[in-house]
């Protein structure tokens, strides 16, 4: 399992673990390689799941307790999609946006310049500057 140092990457979060005083153990170095690698939104089973298969000591509740400490220290953002399980994503990106296929659960990530500018506009036309937003649209293909 290959560490990287990019941001967001395996010892940046193994850092973050560390200064929350948890201890980097193998079932936590597999968590975060797989959080590292991938490029979906996950919920906790499925991490669960995935790195389970890489080691089957790992517990429910180890994920659980990772990702906890990772949301309370700013390295990952959990969206709860309209009555689906809570999903986790790297909150070292850019900012995007989110349109989730109500059939598939599938989470596609877009931006668009123009909702941006929209959204400017119209807290400007309030009297607001927008401090921090989410948007999330659900739909379904067209057939």
């Amino acid at each position: 399992m290959a560490e990287t140092t990019e941001p967001g990457g395996t010892s940046d979060l193994e850092a973050i673990l560390r200064e929350a005083g948890l201890r980097i153990t193998r079932q936590r170095r597999v968590i975060l390689a797989i959080l590292a690698e991938g490029g979906d939104h996950p919920d906790a089973l499925a991490l669960f799941r995935r790195a389970s298969r890489q080691d089957a000591t790992i517990s429910l509740s180890t994920v659980y307790r990772t990702m906890k400490v990772l949301e309370e220290k700013g390295a990952i953002q959990r969206h709860t999609f309209e009555g689906g399980p809570a999903r986790f994503e790297h909150a070292d990106g850019r900012h995007h946006d989110h349109l989730i296929d109500l059939d598939s659960g599938a989470v596609i990530e877009f931006r668009s310049e123009k909702i941006e500018k929209l959204q400017e506009e119209i807290a400007r036309e309030l009297g607001y500057e927008i401090v921090s937003h989410r948007l999330e649209l659900y739909g379904r293909r067209r057939k």
